[in-house]
């Protein structure tokens, strides 16, 4: 294994203790400009863990044979994965129903309340919301993620296909598979009549066992194995997806997701899974 350590905060007094804790000879390798690796760890490190967490730095564990030319596909969740909000909380915020729908939205991404049937309660609240309001979080709200832009374009540079899969709506999946240049994007869609939210959403839900679906249908047709798949997420939803991937990855994520991924990022941008797998 190798040990890769990253974030803003990292000093070099935070590398030598960690080094001292590994009791190695070998010496932290800098792979970014926050970012650290060490080879040849033989076992995993509680105090190494502990003291990374405490100091607000990020480290892994990652195997060898996890670098970047190894893996085909990388599926990721949207709402607070590649981008900075939950699309439905903003929307709801137009109409002054934001508390209310947030707070759903977070026990959802807990894995306290069925996601599909929270879906349903959340956007029954929305009935009658203009479309143009979509238009305006589209335009005024929505944010890519620190470091998003710069691992999809790793993942091209590698020949790694992208896939977004959401639980949110195809109204926003498609601005971001644009902005980001992915390959695909799956997710809900609003019914709107007449320039107006029904409060409905038409087809079945992309719920969790959609989104590992849609990565096993795609690994797949691409003749990959699943040791040669990543998946990123931030929530409950995202738990099957992870699992049927080879490589898990928690992205600033719900303590649910973190406690079931390979890998948790909670403090470097998405351009710190460059860093994970870097050779």
């Amino acid at each position: 294994m190798r040990l890769v350590v990253q974030g803003s905060a990292i000093t070099f007094a935070h590398l030598a203790h960690i080094h001292q804790l590994c009791a190695s000879s070998v010496q932290f390798i800098q792979i970014a400009q926050h970012g650290y690796y060490l080879a040849n760890q033989s076992e995993i490190n509680p105090s190494i863990q502990q003291f990374c967490a405490d100091q607000k730095i990020d480290c892994a564990y990652v195997e060898n044979n996890q670098f970047i030319q190894n893996f085909g596909l990388c599926v990721m969740d949207m709402d607070s994965t590649l981008i900075s909000i939950e699309c439905i909380d903003e929307i709801a915020d137009m109409v002054g129903l934001k508390p209310q729908v947030a707070a759903i939205t977070e026990r959802a991404m807990q894995g306290e309340l069925d996601f599909a049937q929270s879906l349903r309660e959340r956007v029954a609240l929305l009935e009658g919301l203009q479309e143009s309001d979509l238009m305006r979080v589209l335009n005024e709200r929505l944010q890519l993620n620190p470091g998003a832009q710069q691992w999809i374009d790793t993942c091209k540079a590698n020949n790694i296909t992208t896939l977004l899969v959401s639980g949110g709506f195809n109204f926003f999946a498609d601005r971001v598979k644009s902005m980001l240049g992915l390959d695909y994007a799956v997710a809900n869609t609003l019914e709107i009549i007449d320039g107006k939210l029904t409060g409905k959403i038409l087809g079945n839900i992309v719920d969790a066992q959609t989104k590992a679906d849609e990565l096993i249908k795609l690994r797949d047709r691409l003749g990959l194995n699943a040791s040669q798949t990543i998946a990123i997420g931030d929530g409950a939803n995202d738990l099957k997806m992870m699992s049927v991937a080879g490589v898990g990855v928690a992205y600033h994520a719900k303590p649910v997701a973190q406690a079931q991924a390979t890998y948790a990022l909670n403090y470097v941008g998405l351009d710190g899974v460059i860093n994970l797998f870097a050779s």
